[in-house]
């Protein structure tokens, strides 16, 4: 397989030639990232790998608007984020869960799989980032577990750098709090 170089990759795809083998490679390059953040947003390993899969079907049927004007990486991000928003939405209605009992139906759906592993500090650190503002949450989990630049979760989100930063201090702090509570 050639070297991942994304000005050469983002030229093959828009060649249809060699759109194919392109595209390939960026489903090697992006899907463990992918679902790793995907299965941080919905939790459970089957549903990540049903997003993950409509995250790169949706990817395919739209490369003609990929502009590249944001990196490839980033359309990725943000495609993948809107199908677990889109699904998150969706489970929600079907199982009559408001608003704000989202974290204790995803805690359940977390508890319910069986690849979670963790152990009770897991658990209190995901009961914890479950307690948070879908929003605070996305942020955080950007942030925190997948070290990306607020610049990268700006482009991704559509939200500014300030209030991105705002966003992620609010969620450390009701975080902090609420493991501290639990000592």
């Amino acid at each position: 397989m050639q070297q991942y170089i994304e000005d050469d990759i983002v030229k093959r795809l828009r060649d249809p030639k060699t759109q194919r083998e392109a595209f390939s490679q960026v489903v090697a390059a992006y899907s463990q990232k992918l679902y790793w953040q995907i299965r941080k947003m919905v939790l459970g390993h089957e549903d990540a790998n049903d997003i993950l899969q409509n995250t790169f079907l949706k990817a395919w049927a739209n490369l003609d608007h990929f502009r590249g004007d944001a990196k490839l990486s980033t359309w990725m991000y943000k495609i993948a984020v809107n199908e677990c928003i889109t699904f998150l939405n969706k489970q929600r209605a079907q199982n009559n869960v408001p608003l704000d009992d989202t974290d204790v139906y995803l805690l359940q759906t977390l508890k319910a799989d069986e690849y979670f592993d963790g152990d009770e500090i897991d658990e209190k650190l995901q009961k914890a980032i479950l307690s948070l503002p879908e929003k605070q949450r996305l942020v955080f989990t950007m942030k925190y577990k997948d070290d990306l630049k607020y610049e990268e979760i700006s482009e991704i989100l559509g939200t500014s750098v300030g209030a991105l930063k705002a966003s992620y201090h609010h969620a450390v702090k009701k975080i902090e709090a609420i493991l501290t509570d639990d000592i």
